[in-house]
């Protein structure tokens, strides 16, 4: 195995999805962005069969060999950037040993997808050893390797959207994601020349995606799929769902069935350039994550509604929720009256400050340098 340089550094974006939430790994549709945040790996090249991984944010670095990089092998942190190793081994690459230095200006716990960051800088910054270009099939081939990553190594059963995203973005536009056959396309947004900025505000309630909630809502949805009788949730129809007897199982088909609709309604409040209708197609997949799936919480639910009261365009929470963020579209003459709002809500019912943080539509993962 040869590589082509001794060190690499790959860096990838944090994402926020602007509605589309839990559709992923239904075959749904979804419009994240990615954002100016992002995480940086520095690859470098050992002469054995070593790793190590070590972070800016984090605590004790992680090491171990590739032959311990697998399933049940790794746990923490280190395993999203270690099962890249793993995914990449197993997709056919001759990966090096390695030694992986990390920073990130992705907020942890945030639900703008830092796990999904980390996992393609790693994966730029090991293309980069290899002297491979990020072309558009090789970006799209370690979509499934990122996805392989955090699912079977670090044991969080997502649906792809973030490393679809992270890989895939271009500045400027959301990205529309059909994952009923993959299919991807630019969405301009346009809200800057409109006056118009989209804010994201950190709870700071912290989430993981491993601590069984969300496999507990992808197990409904399968649930519900096979009780209709359907590959997926992405077949089903509002019609169909008075045929489930289970309430939660009706609940959780309902939510992604109307979700589905207001992405492909928020494409077109987009072209159109109807800010109303975009806001309100966001109030409405708010309400459907908080009462149908069952994700939201009593600090995501006062962003929401603070910043509605305060003269917010649309709002609602995002990512996988159980904490993290909001996103809240807003005139931007009124942004700062919202994020004071926000901020004395949040007092005045003596929970800790959130953070605002402006979301930039970004480019994609890139190598660096090599």
């Amino acid at each position: 195995m040869t590589t082509r340089t001794r060190t690499a550094v790959g860096t990838a974006p944090g994402r926020v999805n602007l509605i589309g939430e839990h559709t992923d790994y239904n075959a749904g549709l979804c419009l994240p962005l990615a954002l100016s945040y992002a995480t940086t790996v520095r690859a470098s090249v050992r002469d054995d069969r070593g790793v190590s991984v070590r972070s800016a944010q984090q605590g004790e670095p992680w090491t171990g060999t590739l032959d311990g990089v697998g399933p049940g092998q790794v746990e923490g942190w280190a395993s999203y950037a270690v099962g890249v190793l793993w995914a990449l081994q197993e997709s056919g690459w001759e990966v090096p040993g390695v030694d992986l230095v990390v920073d990130s200006t992705v907020p942890m716990g945030a639900g703008l997808s830092s796990s999904a960051a980390l996992e393609c800088a790693v994966a730029a910054a090991v293309a980069g050893l290899l002297g491979h270009d990020l072309t558009p099939d090789l970006r799209r081939r370690l979509v499934e390797v990122c996805r392989r990553a955090e699912s079977e190594v670090a044991g969080a059963p997502t649906g792809g959207l973030d490393q679809t995203v992270s890989l895939l973005a271009s500045a400027g536009s959301a990205l529309l994601i059909d994952f009923l056959d993959g299919s991807t396309r630019d969405v301009p947004l346009g809200w800057d020349e409109a006056g118009l900025r989209l804010l994201v505000v950190d709870t700071r309630v912290s989430h993981a995606l491993v601590d069984g909630g969300y496999a507990a809502r992808r197990a409904d949805c399968e649930a519900a799929a096979a009780a209709l009788g359907l590959e997926s949730l992405r077949e089903a129809t509002l019609e169909d769902l008075d045929r489930l007897e289970h309430h939660r199982e009706r609940a959780r088909a309902r939510h992604v069935v109307s979700e589905n609709a207001r992405v492909e309604a928020a494409v077109e409040a987009l072209a159109d350039h109807d800010w109303t209708r975009l806001g309100s197609l966001m109030n409405a997949s708010h309400v459907s994550l908080r009462d149908d799936f069952e994700v939201s919480c009593d600090e995501l639910d006062l962003v929401v509604g603070t910043a509605l009261q305060a003269g917010a365009l649309g709002a609602r929470m995002t990512g996988g929720g159980f904490g993290g963020s909001a996103v809240v579209l807003v005139p931007t003459q009124r942004a700062d009256a919202v994020v004071r709002a926000i901020d004395l809500a949040f007092v005045a019912v003596g929970l800790r400050p959130v953070q605002h943080l402006d979301a930039v539509p970004s480019g994609p993962a890139q190598v660096v340098q090599q």
